[in-house]
């Protein structure tokens, strides 16, 4: 067994200005596009040459705001365009398979926004056409991107938590009642928006769940409102995961093992801090880094366009195995709970 460090690993993270330029066309233009593009463009080199909307309009507004060549008034025009390297699919979830097919059949690389789709079985559908066509894809979950889940991976990777049997992570979030999170017809409920960075937390450190027990709590808009789960590994080791949309939680999450435990204050998910303290107490070593929150979305855009240049099909930060992991595991906690949702429902049975 590794002695207890002296001192944390540093990010091993290029910087993101070194990145190969590509060519970048974006489908959909919410809250998650306009903090993408915005980011991606301060700290990288990634041109942005269209971008579409199903209405004319918001296209045109984004273009203008982001200082973006082309508008299009439709996904299949944008995707169709000679000067798109990659596609990144910032629609809502319900479109996600649907966008990524045509992305993908159109031969242009693509990362799709998180989760990669609705359930596995879409998600599974994404991976196979990547596949056969021989294309980049890549959910874009910018947690796994980030300087300090590099510095995690080292911890993970160097053996100094010992036997992990523990890991505890959660998000809550209150939302005013026009966001689409509250919309049955969205796919609504935290489950994919929220409860997405607590799961795959536990699944990549503790792998694919042998056994999950699960229960919801109903929402008044007709969405589950919260879900707490339990998820035990092969041999036993226990993931406890929780996310809401009722309140706003402290948002942490802790790796526990029998030499150490990992600590992340929240919100976890996002730049910031980690604390490493032996077991039985001791000296715990802090790693720091700015709070700069989504201003560090342009990690996952300098990942990916790394990864085309040297023809590599996926990230090795976040497989597209893993993202399956995490979506198999969100399906069987819904099938335990007895949430449904998928294009027009979302409800707590």
């Amino acid at each position: 067994m590794p002695a207890f460090p002296s001192t944390l690993p540093t990010p091993r993270t290029p910087p993101s200005m070194d990145a190969p330029p590509l060519r970048w066309g974006v489908l959909g233009t919410g809250w998650i596009a306009e903090r993408f593009v915005a980011s991606v463009q301060r700290h990288t080199r990634q041109r942005f040459t269209a971008v579409a909307s199903r209405a004319t309009g918001r296209a045109k507004g984004f273009a203008e705001r982001h200082g973006i060549p082309a508008a299009y008034g439709s996904y299949e025009d944008l995707v169709a365009a000679s000067d798109v390297d990659v596609v990144y699919v910032a629609t809502e979830h319900t479109a996600h398979l649907v966008c990524a097919r045509l992305a993908l059949e159109a031969g242009k690389h693509t990362l799709v926004e998180k989760p990669l789709a609705l359930d596995a079985s879409e998600a599974a559908q994404i991976v196979e056409l990547a596949s056969a066509r021989g294309l980049f894809c890549a959910e874009a979950l910018w947690t796994f991107f980030l300087p300090k889940f590099d510095v995690v991976r080292q911890i993970l990777e160097s053996g100094v938590l010992g036997d992990i049997h523990t890991v505890l992570a959660e998000y809550g979030e209150h939302f005013t009642a026009e966001h689409r999170i509250l919309r049955p017809e969205s796919a609504g409920g935290p489950l994919l928006d929220l409860g997405t960075y607590p799961l795959s937390l536990a699944t990549w450190v503790l792998g694919a769940p042998a056994e999950i027990l699960a229960l919801g709590q109903p929402h008044p808009a007709g969405v589950n409102g919260q879900t707490a789960a339990v998820l035990r590994d092969a041999d036993g080791n226990q993931a406890v995961v929780h996310t809401t949309l009722f309140s706003d939680t402290p948002t942490s999450a802790t790796l526990a093992g029998t030499r150490a435990t990992l600590t992340l204050p929240g919100p976890f998910y996002q730049p910031g801090d980690l604390t490493l303290t032996p077991s039985g107490g001791g000296t715990t070593l802090t790693y720091t880094e700015p709070r700069t929150a989504h201003e560090a979305l342009h990690h996952e855009a300098a990942e990916v366009a790394r990864c085309v240049a040297a023809g590599q099909l996926e990230t090795p930060l976040r497989p597209l195995a893993d993202s399956l992991t995490t979506l198999r595991a969100m399906d069987e906690i819904r099938r335990v709970a007895g949430i449904r949702f998928g294009p027009g429902e979302a409800v707590l049975e």
